[in-house]
């Protein structure tokens, strides 16, 4: 398993975490942001307008409304993102991530915009009578052209929908139920092989009624998981009223020199913020990522504009007000930077040739160089002599979770239910624990995603039942995306395989999903940041390449507006 998550790492550090992606990402926006004149500023009172209902017809074309597609595009991305990714952002990255997380977000509105309005001007009725759209269509049925000549991008579309089927799994079903299953498991000790069956049948029963179903259940999910998680988050936040200033400083001071020490944080560097905060932002909301076009390309709508409008809305909710939201619980009950007891992942032990200490500042200082990636310390080899439980030897640093790990105890794993304390020695190979015994180390370090979560919540109003609201939300939360991103898959098969090949995958996306409710965490994540940028990055070559077509239809839009609404108050589309 240890070399597993070992060549995933080295992909993502190409790819999804390499210091080029996020440029890439939010350069794009950015572009967007000012060719088009700040359409997410422009159009957003317009865009709440059409989500309303305000502007429908029941003879448009389309499988559901405004509001349905916008529910399903936002169930597949309120999730783990919006709970365990602010956590995760913030443990990597401290508060300044959460900084680099709204900007994302805010020109994100934008990308988002420019995908889905294109996404919906070349959607396709399929023969079944429903329509499918998304990235890989616009490629496929643009007319794009390259030194005066007409090029076909088909290649491009394939590569795009074989990796949302990856990403579907990668985004919707991996890391969607594991979270779940481990929030469950932490909050109300249920095993998480128990809880990764029954939630695979109810998805399976969900899915296979397709999109009428998903957008059925997904409308009813979204506004009743949002004011749940609401009620308990403002109990944390009120309850900690005084450090809301403090927290609100805390992300907007250290945008620009990184976030320093504190508690048992260690601290991070500007650009270790920066790329986690974007990465976790886009995780989030998925703006560029191509996945909500497709859920957008079935709304009723003859302007392709209009649908463009309501998707301006999702980043803002999503990440603007939820993940700020979820991050002020953080900040403000204090547990992001407080080490907790917990149960070591093998993957996020680091083991440390020579013993520091943390609180010498000259050492400190070294293990924050290392795991910023600023200047690496040797690793160790050689064995953990252990006695009841507990290591003998003092000539290593032992890090889990990017912290000091604290009182550490080595027990028996052979039996869950039994604690027997471990004696022996353990082998240590270039830092990692490569001993095959079933053994777990349990002590104090940082905790991060959902587990931290559920840590804050519990310092409101509510005390400890806070962590069932987490437990419950994210439940919701993320058991909707899993199932909003079947969808995204199902619709990526049958452009390329055709729709007889939906059954089969949503045979295996089920059984992955149950599969990964008790796998390592680390790995699933990321898993989720490769397959994010194997989307990402051709869909981005392909809403450039259509720059000029996007501008033409915002000026369509606008002669079809003023024909269809004379007289009604209007944004400017010229």
């Amino acid at each position: 398993m240890q070399e597993v998550n070992n060549f995933l790492i080295l992909i993502d550090s190409f790819i999804g975490s390499a210091t080029w992606f996020p440029y890439a990402l939010l350069g794009t926006g950015l572009f967007f942001t000012f060719y088009l004149k700040f359409p997410q500023i422009r159009f957003f009172k317009h865009a709440v307008k059409i989500v309303s209902g305000k502007f429908d017809r029941k003879d448009l074309p389309g499988d559901t409304s405004h509001f349905q597609a916008l529910a399903t595009a936002l169930s597949g991305t309120v999730g783990t993102g919006n709970i365990a990714g602010v956590a995760f952002a913030i443990h990597l990255g401290g508060p300044a991530a959460l900084f680099w997380m709204l900007v994302t977000a805010a020109i994100g509105m934008c990308t988002k915009f420019v995908e889905v309005s294109l996404s919906h001007k070349y959607r396709t009725k399929l023969d079944d009578g429903t329509m499918a759209g998304g990235p890989m269509y616009y490629m496929k049925n643009a007319n794009f052209t390259f030194n005066g000549k007409k090029v076909n991008l088909k290649w491009l579309a394939a590569i795009f929908a074989f990796a949302t089927v990856l990403s579907s799994f990668g985004t919707g079903s991996l890391p969607q139920i594991n979270s779940i299953s481990s929030t469950l498991l932490a909050t109300f000790g249920i095993d998480q092989v128990l809880t990764g069956a029954v939630l695979a049948v109810l998805l399976g029963l969900v899915i296979i009624g397709g999109i009428k179903r998903i957008a059925a259940v997904t409308s009813k999910l979204v506004p009743g998981m949002a004011i749940i998680y609401f009620i308990g988050a403002f109990a944390v936040i009120l309850f900690n009223y005084e450090n809301i200033i403090p927290s609100f400083i805390a992300i907007f001071g250290d945008v620009f020199t990184g976030s320093a020490a504190t508690g048992g944080f260690i601290g991070a560097n500007i650009a270790y913020a920066f790329n986690r905060g974007v990465n976790r932002g886009l995780f989030s909301n998925e703006a560029g990522q191509g996945s909500a076009p497709i859920a957008h390309a079935s709304a009723k709508a003859n302007e392709p504009l209009s649908e463009g409008m309501v998707a301006i809305l999702e980043p803002f909710i999503d990440t603007i007000i939820i993940c700020t939201v979820t991050g002020l619980v953080l900040l403000s009950s204090g547990a992001w930077n407080e080490k907790h007891v917990n149960q070591f992942e093998y993957a996020e032990i680091e083991i440390l040739e020579k013993e520091y200490v943390e609180s010498n500042e000259g050492h400190k200082n070294k293990i924050y160089m290392h795991i910023n990636d600023v200047e690496k310390l040797p690793t160790y080899t050689g064995e953990l002599k252990v006695v009841d439980g507990k290591i003998q030897n003092d000539d290593f640093t032992f890090i889990h979770s990017r912290s000091f790990a604290d009182n550490i105890t080595v027990y028996k794993d052979e039996d869950l239910l039994t604690d027997e304390v471990f004696t022996g020695s353990v082998a240590v190979t270039n830092g990692k624990i490569s001993d095959d015994r079933p053994i777990k180390f349990i002590g104090e370090s940082l905790v991060h995603s959902a587990p931290l979560t559920a840590l804050a919540f519990k310092r409101g109003f509510f005390g400890d039942f806070g962590q069932y609201i987490v437990s419950i939300g994210l439940l919701l939360f993320a058991f909707s995306t899993a199932i909003s991103w079947s969808y995204y898959g199902d619709r990526a098969m049958t452009y390329l395989f055709g729709p007889k090949s939906v059954i089969y995958y949503r045979i295996v996306y089920v059984v992955a999903f149950f599969f990964a409710a008790f796998q390592d965490t680390t790995i699933i994540w990321t898993l989720s940041a490769i397959t994010i940028a194997l989307m990402t990055l051709p869909n981005l070559v392909g809403i450039l390449w259509l720059r000029k077509d996007m501008k033409r239809t915002i000026s369509e839009y606008g002669d079809f507006f003023e024909e269809n609404f004379p007289g009604e108050d209007h944004p400017k589309f010229k």
